[in-house]
């Protein structure tokens, strides 16, 4: 049997599997609200305990609330985050740098992050392009900016690559002084815009000491949104950033201006990274292991992230045990709520038993009040948890150019649903307790 079974949870898709988990961790509170209320309907006198106990209700059902909104809000901001750099990772496929650490040359390369680099020359530069399986082998280069916006360095096959194949509008770079514009870079189609030297250390402002080169660069393309600090980023011809600087445009004296390779490997200054894209995305493998050498690092960043992902699992943990413990110390909070509130009830429920109401009447109005309440205060936690992981997901997004959207997953919704089975077997509890009571002595008071 348990083979079968096996055999049957494998057939499923993830959906399924998830939607199935959900239904069995909700199936003990539907059974015992089933087993609790048949043969009755208590719900117009429990719409009358809530009405006629609003404050009491609203601030049980508050405590509910935000247990589930700091449970949820953490997970789902935990993996939006994940999500967010995995995405903004996903354009490349493999990046070459000198050796070093590949955690910081990711930052620099990938997510923009300033860093002082080691370049790669330009007999590097041909070595790796000139790879029979590479069909795209760009420079990166870094060193100035724009109202603190990045200004990259690359060629014209690198701004296709990013832009999927199409910009949002214009044209892509066609002559030395072109410039691509991100999404979300404060220019448009037709401005000059003056760069200046350094990068800042934070690209929502600009850098206090830069220093203008003197030269305009003419806007000539706007990308697509990417969800990564690329949309930050002003996109310019390699060639010009090294002229700028005063070094070779990286061409011979026969140059007919076509910006992007071959590249005169002795009039090539040096690049900090190069993106590379293979043929076959399984061939990135292979490419690793072959441009790795003593003078070059290759590195997947897919890899570099997992690989962080689980340095960080701890934190991850960490999150989950929070969670964990607020929805444990909230549950024994909420069966002492419960306790208390059946004895602020207890006049009229002792008031129903003196007229004859039957005491599994009583006990199954006392369980679903109580359930009511818990399932009012998980629904609107739900809610308050996604608000709230989105509003620190609009901040994040703002301070780090990476799209992180947070949303509720199936994680979420199996916690929620654990939540709701445990709490309403918990609320059988003071439901027998208040059945155990003496009548007389509560109707006295």
């Amino acid at each position: 049997m348990p083979e079968m079974w096996r055999v049957f949870w494998d057939g499923l898709s993830a959906p399924a599997q998830d939607a199935l988990v959900l239904v069995i961790l909700l199936l003990p509170a539907v059974l015992t609200g089933f087993l609790t209320l048949r043969g009755y309907r208590p719900w117009p006198l429990i719409a009358a305990l809530l009405a006629r106990n609003r404050w009491i209700s609203l601030t049980f059902m508050l405590l509910v609330a935000v247990s589930v909104a700091i449970t949820t809000g953490l997970t789902s901001q935990e993996r939006a985050l994940r999500e967010g750099a995995a995405r903004a990772a996903e354009k490349f496929d493999l990046v070459v740098t000198a050796p070093g650490s590949d955690v910081s040359m990711m930052l620099a390369s990938v997510y923009l992050q300033p860093a002082d680099t080691a370049l790669l020359d330009g007999e590097t530069y041909n070595w790796i392009a000139g790879n029979e399986r590479v069909t795209l082998a760009a420079p990166i280069a870094f060193g100035d900016s724009y109202k603190g916006a990045p200004l990259v360095g690359t060629t014209p096959d690198f701004v296709t690559h990013l832009a999927s194949g199409a910009l949002a509008e214009g044209q892509n770079l066609t002559s030395l002084f072109d410039a691509v514009a991100g999404a979300r870079v404060p220019a448009n189609v037709g401005d000059v815009i003056e760069p200046t030297h350094g990068v800042p250390e934070s690209f929502l402002a600009p850098a206090s000491d830069a220093l203008s080169h003197g030269v305009g660069y003419r806007i000539t393309g706007k990308l697509p949104p990417t969800g990564s600090p690329w949309d930050r980023a002003v996109l310019v011809s390699v060639e010009s950033v090294w002229e700028i600087h005063g070094l070779a445009n990286g061409h011979g004296p026969d140059w007919d201006g076509t910006l992007g390779p071959p590249f005169d490997a002795d009039r090539f200054p040096g690049t900090p990274a190069i993106l590379v894209q293979a043929d076959e995305r399984w061939a990135n493998f292979t490419l690793r292991s072959e441009l790795s050498s003593e003078r070059t690092m290759a590195f997947l960043p897919g890899a570099v992230l997992a690989r962080l992902y689980v340095l960080l699992g701890d934190v991850r943990e960490m999150l989950s045990l929070l969670a964990f413990l607020t929805q444990l110390l909230v549950t024994v909070g909420i069966f002492v709520g419960l306790t208390l509130l059946t004895r602020l009830l207890a006049k009229r429920l002792a008031l129903l038993r003196a007229l004859g109401a039957p005491a599994r009447f009583i006990f199954a109005l006392t369980w679903g009040f109580a359930a009511t309440l818990i399932g009012l205060g998980a629904g609107v936690g739900l809610g308050l948890g996604l608000g709230t992981a989105e509003l620190i997901s609009a901040v994040v997004t703002a301070r780090t150019d990476i799209l992180v959207e947070a949303r509720l997953g199936w994680s979420e919704l199996h916690l929620v649903a654990g939540f709701l089975s445990i709490t309403a077997i918990l609320a059988l509890i003071p439901a027998a307790m208040t059945m155990a009571r003496p009548v007389m002595d509560d109707l006295r008071g």
